[in-house]
């Protein structure tokens, strides 16, 4: 019986659709973007993939690496690295961007997503969440990037979608507004 980790150290559960990608990615070379303390990552280890968790927040990815050093964990490789300087220098099987490019600048959001692009492996897979703000539903949050209708699906063009949608949804804080949902698999 696996333990839950995320549980242990008092944690958020792993993202939904983090747990949901599970079910059609098999283990492989992961990196998780924007890993804060770790809740993503602790739960891909746990699944038998290599993870190598970033996040800006130094703070953060000491927490994560005392969890790491406590539990003797050696399929995570916690640092800390900038995404907006979308400079990924290794290639990856699965990429997974939940709940972190609206903390970015506005400026870079391409340019990071180009990045993950580049450096995902042919038929590797791309997991981005983010906030957006529409005429519809205006996002009540005060994120320095949002996307608009059809921008997140736009920048997958050649990739094959395996989810894509743009729903109402509530963040761990309570607070409800709309996201873009995409899971894309690079075509070799």
């Amino acid at each position: 019986m696996t333990i839950d980790l995320n549980s242990r150290y008092g944690l958020n559960a792993a993202h939904s659709e983090v747990k949901a990608a599970c079910n059609i990615i098999t283990p492989c070379k992961v990196l998780d973007m924007g890993c804060s303390n770790g809740r993503n990552a602790l739960f891909l280890s746990q699944q038998g993939f290599e993870v190598t968790a970033v996040d800006n927040n130094a703070n953060a990815i000491d927490m994560l690496q005392r969890i790491i050093n406590d539990e003797g964990l050696n399929n995570i490789n916690a640092k800390v690295y900038d995404i907006n300087q979308a400079q990924l220098s290794e290639s990856y099987g699965f990429i997974s961007c939940t709940v972190t490019l609206m903390f970015l600048k506005p400026s870079v959001v391409d340019k990071v997503i180009k990045d993950m692009q580049a450096h995902t492996a042919p038929n590797g897979y791309n997991l981005i969440v983010c906030a957006m703000s529409t005429d519809q539903y205006p996002c009540p949050m005060p994120f320095s990037f949002t996307f608009d209708t059809g921008e997140l699906k736009n920048a997958y063009q050649g990739w094959e979608l395996i989810k894509y949608n743009e729903e109402l949804g509530t963040m761990h804080n309570g607070a409800q507004l709309q996201f873009a949902t995409l899971l894309a698999k690079k075509i070799a």
